[in-house]
């Protein structure tokens, strides 16, 4: 009901208690406006070593897999511990404050500012990692941030969140420049993206379809759903072992890792063996449709084997699991809503396809990702340049991975220069806004200061603009 005196919609206890962190966040961001480039970096190297640090980023890993009951220690600690030193490896020489870019073929520079605050979802796969990269790449760009954890997830939030602000302190800056949201439901996060400048989304479908449409300026992430292709080139031993490095990283809880295979029918045989020496499982026709019937209920992913180990999975479906096992593979020949083998599975289940040629591996990865994955990754290994360029020139997707293990790689990594980052842009394929890996520089405002050219441009005469249409078009 309205308010009689004022003629305003009575606000919820949500919208309040949120209207109250924006307020918080707006008054600490604003201390910050203008902080040098060399203040800037130093904060957010403060914010990685406070999570980072030997003996806390331990307790952080632990904290998110008693917690969330996804994933792997190992995974965990792998993404708070590397991943976010990587993270701030790949943007601490970049320049965000003042001029940050100068094109003088146009005479342009570049400048740039601060969006305000940052409403960052975090979701309970990446709970760790998550939190650091996204307030790092916030206040590169001079912006606060509120988090909005997952709640499976929201007291390791709470740990990382309360250890990045007391580094705040520390160097002088206020505490408020990084709020996590401590008793999170669905209501608070749809407040957050309706009250804050700009949304900054991972997690589910759902989430990212809900941050799209709360009327702020939105970057989200499409639904992952890799698809891999090894050919008759390849090296097919380095190819199995980086194919089960990244299905098994996290027990799979990225959208990143593989979640299909496809085999030239020339190294089939090879690559299979390959993959089972590295600890892959051939299940039997007998054993997909146990397996299929776990997996999947009335049609949609069991949230129960999300990011489990192999053992797990096996006793749920009541297969005998050998020692050293560590992925299934399960051989599939369709895709779609009839074969969900081909959709995303976020579990240690690799679908196996075999095909003729690149023609049909390429034919076959946008077939697959068209049911779930359009535009998120692909890889493959070879050594045809030829092949690797026909996929990327074919596929609908915003990163293809050359001979690198997908599930490290496509978000960044040392040994390649995609900047490092948990939230992957899908593009107009997946409903995303932008195909980045998306980092500081899409949490800034650009002002471009542009001078006259040396040289003015003229325009050359009609023939030579136009050249034939001026003889075709009527």
């Amino acid at each position: 009901m309205p308010d009689s005196h004022t003629s305003r919609p009575v606000q919820s206890a949500a919208a309040l208690e949120i209207q109250g962190l924006i307020q918080r966040s707006r008054a600490a961001q604003a201390q910050i406006e203008n902080y040098s480039q060399e203040q800037v970096d130093e904060l957010i190297r403060a914010l990685v070593w406070s999570c980072a640090r030997p003996g806390v980023a331990e307790k952080i890993a632990k904290s998110a897999i008693e917690e969330t009951q996804i994933g792997s220690y190992e995974g965990k600690f792998y993404k708070i511990f590397t991943k976010t030193r990587a993270a701030l490896l790949d943007i601490i020489n970049d320049k965000s404050v003042g001029v940050i870019e100068e094109d003088k073929a146009r005479n342009i520079m570049k400048i740039a500012k601060p969006v305000g605050v940052i409403g960052a979802l975090s979701p309970s796969t990446n709970p760790e990692g998550t939190p650091v990269i996204k307030s790092i790449s916030a206040i590169k760009g001079r912006n606060s941030i509120i988090i909005a954890p997952h709640p499976r997830a929201k007291l390791t939030n709470k740990m990382i969140v309360d250890n990045m602000r007391a580094a705040l302190v520390d160097y002088g800056a206020p505490a408020d420049l990084i709020i996590g949201i401590e008793s999170p439901t669905i209501e608070k996060t749809d407040e957050l993206m309706r009250q804050c400048d700009r949304v900054l989304a991972t997690g589910g479908n759902a989430m990212v379809k809900a941050a799209y449409s709360s009327g702020t300026p939105a970057l989200g992430v499409g639904v992952g759903n890799a698809v891999i292709t090894v050919d008759d080139t390849a090296d097919l031993k380095d190819a199995a072992q980086k194919i089960r490095m990244s299905k098994t990283v996290d027990f799979a809880a990225s959208c990143s890792a593989d979640n299909s295979v496809v085999l030239f029918e020339s190294v089939y045989d090879q690559m299979l063996t390959n993959l089972q020496t590295e600890g892959g499982y051939l299940v039997s026709p007998e054993e997909k449709k146990r397996l299929q019937d776990t997996m999947w209920v009335d049609g949609h992913l069991n949230v129960g084997i999300v990011a489990q180990p192999a053992g797990k999975i096996a006793s749920m479906a009541g297969i005998s699991l050998p020692a050293g096992k560590t992925f299934f593979i399960v051989p599939e020949i369709g895709y779609g809503s009839e074969h969900p083998f081909s959709g995303e599975k976020l579990s240690v289940v690799l679908a196996l396809y075999k095909v003729k040629n690149i023609d049909e591996a390429i034919a076959l990865t946008n077939n697959i990702q068209a049911y779930q994955g359009k535009g998120h990754s692909c890889g493959i290994y070879s050594r045809n340049e030829a092949h690797i360029m026909k996929l990327a020139l074919t596929t609908k997707t915003s990163r293809v991975v050359v001979n690198q293990p997908q599930g490290y790689s496509n978000s960044g990594n040392l040994w390649n220069g995609m900047r490092q980052t948990l939230s992957l842009g899908c593009g107009s394929w997946g409903g995303n806004a932008t195909t980045n890996n998306i980092t500081w520089r899409d949490l800034v405002n650009e002002t471009w200061v542009t001078r006259p050219l040396a040289t003015i441009k003229v325009i050359p005469p009609d023939e030579e603009i136009f050249g034939d249409a001026m003889r075709r078009v009527r």
